[in-house]
């Protein structure tokens, strides 16, 4: 036999429950550097060297995909050249993690991120190109007489 139970009461229950919890638990800070050591990383990663910068734009894209985002990039000194393939290879497990996940908004937050986990950062100032506004049209514009020609 199935119990027939209203959703007004289901949520009523659930929301006495969720006050009974929350009321009992007990709420602690978390102190700068003390999130790598119950994050189950291995203790001798913990203490790393992180490179904070803002990337650049690709040469081939114009577009503004990656312009003012921050990123933190691990330093490894664990690589060595692939004999077989000449490829360079890495002992390091965080190698790669930097340019696929580790993205932020600003540098403030990056800074906040790495502190929070123990890690010595440094920032890279980020590079600004000078571009110059110019249309497709300036490339077929008439720009005189060439040069060295006889009149």
């Amino acid at each position: 036999m199935g119990r027939c139970v209203s959703r007004a009461s289901a949520q009523a229950a659930a929301a006495a429950l969720s006050r009974r919890f929350s009321s009992d638990a007990v709420l602690e800070v978390v102190k700068p550097s003390e999130i790598g050591m119950v994050s189950g990383i291995p203790q001798e990663h913990l203490r790393r060297r992180v490179v904070i910068y803002s990337p650049a734009r690709t040469a081939s894209q114009q577009g503004s995909g990656k312009v003012g985002r921050w990123k933190i990039n691990f330093l490894s000194t664990h690589k060595w050249e692939n004999p077989l393939m000449g490829w360079t290879s890495t002992g390091d497990p965080y190698a790669n993690v930097g340019d696929a996940a580790l993205s932020f908004d600003n540098k403030e937050s990056a800074k906040e991120f790495a502190e929070r986990h123990g890690w010595q950062y440094s920032v890279k100032k980020p590079h600004t190109p000078l571009l110059k506004v110019k249309a497709y049209a300036d490339n077929f514009k008439w720009k005189g007489p060439p040069k060295g020609a006889k009149k």
